[in-house]
């Protein structure tokens, strides 16, 4: 079976080892491409980091390794410019790169809807305007959030240096129990290695940035290629790949 390239979009530097670290689990090729900007997590400078011309770059870039899908690795790159904006954010850049794509905030939405969530808490690393924004994309797109947290970190470079067990702590603290999810919006964390932790620690599934972005690339060539893989969370633990956007 040929294993399928999927291209990442990724803003600046913070946790894009989250991806090859999945990439021999999932039994794909995930390729990372950098584009550069401010990493301030504030609306104006966010509308510019998810701008045509800045993905137009990152499509460019991820080029030369022939990708059968590209996802907007960045979610308040993505929601900051509202459902409706969002949509179009990803119909030009699959105009653009002449393939499927996404971006990281519908991956929380597509994801959320494998799982059959209704219900979810929200545990932020933005600053509560932008943490804001989240929780109406979610809603938007039917999913009702039952609490929302914010942890006031002004840039992505700061989410990077978070140790697991402050990523931990991040996820106990803010979860509720009328929630059937924790949800932690931002590609910038490092998630990917904490995942089984967290949701033993939890008792319930927990869905982050980098994982429903790897798992969003994934939908979008048809699904993974190898078995499950419990150690990415409830959402790879089974074939939950197959959801209708």
């Amino acid at each position: 079976m040929t294993t399928p390239t999927i291209g990442f979009i990724y803003p600046d530097h913070a946790a894009e080892d989250d991806y090859p670290r999945a990439a021999a689990s999932v039994g794909a090729d995930l390729r990372v491409a950098h584009i550069y900007g401010t990493d301030l997590h504030a609306v104006p400078e966010l509308l510019e980091l998810g701008s045509p011309a800045k993905l137009r770059e990152g499509v460019e870039l991820l080029a030369v390794h022939e990708p059968a899908a590209i996802v907007w690795a960045c979610t308040s790159g993505s929601f900051v410019y509202g459902p409706e904006g969002a949509r179009e954010q990803v119909r030009e850049l699959a105009e653009v790169a002449g393939v499927p794509a996404s971006s990281t905030s519908f991956a929380f939405v597509h994801a959320a809807r494998a799982l059959g969530l209704e219900t979810v808490a929200v545990a932020a690393s933005y600053p509560d305007d932008v943490a804001a924004l989240f929780v109406e994309f979610l809603a938007a797109h039917g999913i009702r959030v039952v609490s929302m947290t914010s942890a006031g970190i002004d840039t992505a470079a700061e989410v990077g240096t978070l140790a697991p067990a402050q990523v931990r702590r991040l996820a106990v603290d803010n979860d509720r129990p009328d929630a059937q999810a924790l949800l932690i919006p931002d590609t910038a964390m490092h998630t990917v290695g904490v995942l089984p932790e967290l949701e033993a620690a939890l008792g319930k599934p927990v869905l982050t940035a980098n994982q429903v972005t790897i798992w969003e690339g994934l939908r979008l060539v048809g699904g993974p290629p190898g078995p499950p893989v419990p150690e990415l969370g409830t959402l790879f633990s089974d074939r939950r790949i197959h959801v209708s956007a």
